[in-house]
């Protein structure tokens, strides 16, 4: 009489064989991988004053430009950027009000008078790390610090001081510029004002390439 397997009974009995006759093990489950915990940031180190912009190549682009100011920034553990994705709008807000404030603090020690048309440039001054920058991206940190510099106190919209109004009739830019890196520390940022006679059209500005020179 002739023994018949099926096929499943078939492979356990080569199973068996292999094994030396004992019946096959289901395989054990492999343990799950676990992860690596991640690694804390480095430690920038201690904040850095960076060297002040060039000016004279962000003049030579403007029409008539008069009196200027260059204003450092104060350090700040966080500036915004266009790449921040923050828990919750209070948390954005917080850093807002903070660089707005910072910015309003140095309107008097720096004595920056009221004037009727300007030019901002804002000159990022990065850390020193191999990677390329775009000082776009802090964008949102300067039109905190304008609004700093234009309306001081946001409880009274009405009440100006650097420009009657940020709109384009009063301010051109504010516009990127890359600075020099700090030696140590976070980013900082520098803001260049310029006194203008009037509002910056396509009809008299100049054009001058190289604004986004590193070495500016």
């Amino acid at each position: 009489m002739t023994a018949r397997y099926t096929p499943e009974q078939f492979l356990e009995l080569l199973e068996r064989r292999r094994r030396g006759g004992q019946a096959s093990q289901p395989a054990a489950a492999a343990a799950p991988r676990k992860k690596a915990p991640k690694k804390p940031p480095a430690h920038p180190g201690l904040p850095s004053v960076p060297p002040p912009p060039a000016v004279e190549p962000l003049l030579a682009m403007l029409p008539n430009p008069g009196r200027h100011w260059t204003l450092l920034m104060p350090y700040a553990e966080k500036m915004l950027t266009s790449n921040d994705r923050h828990p919750n709008w209070q948390a954005e807000h917080r850093i807002r009000k903070e660089l707005r404030t910072a910015a309003t603090s140095l309107i008097r020690p720096m004595r920056v008078p009221r004037l009727q048309y300007a030019a901002i440039f804002f000159v990022l001054h990065p850390r020193s790390v191999a990677r390329s920058r775009d000082p776009l991206n802090w964008a949102p940190t300067v039109k905190a610090y304008v609004d700093g510099l234009v309306t001081p106190d946001p409880k009274q919209p009405q009440v100006r001081h650097l420009l009657p109004d940020d709109d384009a009739e009063h301010l051109f830019g504010p516009v990127p510029v890359m600075g020099e890196p700090v030696p140590s520390g976070l980013a900082r940022m520098s803001l260049v004002i310029v006194e203008l006679s009037g509002p910056v059209t396509s009809a008299n500005a100049k054009t001058v390439t190289g604004i986004a020179d590193p070495t500016y």
